[in-house]
């Protein structure tokens, strides 16, 4: 429970409340192997993409609240929210305080990740990140965005590369597609 609590999840998911019946591309064999946490024990990566609702949030809380139920530490950010913490934190002080939080955690969630372009203290900030966790600690991103566009996003071509080939090369991917679940759950709600 204080996991939990600690995480910040978006959403109060588990992987009971995962629809797999819904035709979104979900491979349920894959997702029930990211809930026995080997990823996390590897120091994987995991990347979700999909359109706006297809449940990408809800999926990657439902494997975190799975991972802090066996005994991980967990970290549930909203993308462009924690870079702007992360600012803050550079002009009071506490930046490093925090990067040492965020580095400890065994998988940290990187939610709506390029909602927003990179700028140059954000892009400094994934990159010490990114490079912290890389082969140490577990991420999981989400993205309305594919992963090609990622490059544009993060920008600073040197810089971007850096981040991209730590993360996106041996990562597991989950390319969600289909209907909004938002938008279903309010079709079968009216037809109730």
């Amino acid at each position: 429970e204080r996991r939990m609590n600690q995480a910040h999840f978006r959403y109060k998911a588990n992987m009971e409340h995962l629809d797999f019946d819904t035709d979104r591309n979900l491979d349920k064999n894959q997702i029930m192997r990211f809930a026995e946490c080997q990823f996390i024990e590897k120091a994987e990566t995991i990347i979700i993409c999909g359109s706006t609702g297809i449940g990408k949030s809800f999926i990657a809380s439902a494997i975190g609240n799975q991972a802090c139920l066996m005994g991980y530490k967990v970290l549930y950010a909203n993308t462009t929210k924690l870079f702007a913490r992360l600012k803050m934190s550079k002009a009071d002080g506490s930046y490093v305080k925090e990067i040492a939080r965020i580095e400890k955690q065994d998988l940290l969630i990187l939610d709506d990740f390029g909602i927003q372009p990179f700028d140059n203290p954000s892009r400094s900030s994934l990159m010490e990140i990114i490079e912290d966790r890389h082969g140490k600690h577990a991420t999981i991103i989400t993205s309305q965005l594919p992963v090609m566009k990622w490059h544009d996003i993060i920008g600073e071509n040197t810089i971007a590369d850096a981040i991209l080939d730590r993360i996106v090369h041996q990562a597991h991917r989950v390319e969600l597609s289909g209907e909004s679940m938002r938008k279903q759950n309010l079709k079968s709600d009216a037809s109730n």
